[in-house]
């Protein structure tokens, strides 16, 4: 069973706030696994939906990376791919607009594009706001919706 977001519930996905975990961090640190380094965390928004964010990167070509943010249905076992920061490793076509670029891109999900039965990311534009891994999930932490814990203040020195 396909899963159909209307342009406003995609943006209202994205938008919701979800709260990262304090250890965070320590929960993307990649895995090598064939031929790349992956890591996947779920969070749960504020308006309690369910989201997966997902880290790949290639072992070979630094630049051929892909950091989504998927919304996960209840009681279905598939992702819906909100938004995808890809590296400049391929070549990227919006088959709608005709248009073909080899660059930096930030795929977001469309009803466009799930109305012609395309996978409902299929669109990208490109982007300057990164040039690397890092700096992809730096941009989608900030672009949708993400709140970083606030962390325990620790005193200057420990014992006194």
């Amino acid at each position: 069973m396909a899963i159909l977001l209307s342009d406003a519930e995609i943006l209202r996905m994205i938008q919701e706030k979800k709260p990262l975990p304090i250890d965070y961090r320590a929960k993307i640190q990649m895995r090598v696994k064939s031929g790349h380094k992956e890591r996947e965390l779920d969070i749960q928004g504020a308006d309690e939906h369910d989201f997966r964010l997902i880290l790949r990167q290639s072992l070979s070509n630094p630049l051929d990376f892909s950091i989504i943010l998927a919304y996960r249905p209840p009681k279905l076992n598939q992702l819906f791919r909100l938004r995808r920061y890809n590296g400049k490793s391929h070549e990227h076509t919006n088959i709608i607009e005709g248009e073909t670029f080899y660059e930096f891109h930030i795929h977001q999900a469309t009803a466009r594009y799930q109305e012609i039965g395309g996978k409902e990311d299929s669109f990208a534009e490109k982007t300057d706001r990164f040039a690397d891994f890092h700096q992809a999930l730096s941009c989608l932490i900030k672009d949708c919706g993400f709140e970083a814990p606030i962390e325990p203040q620790r005193p200057l020195f420990e014992g006194v």
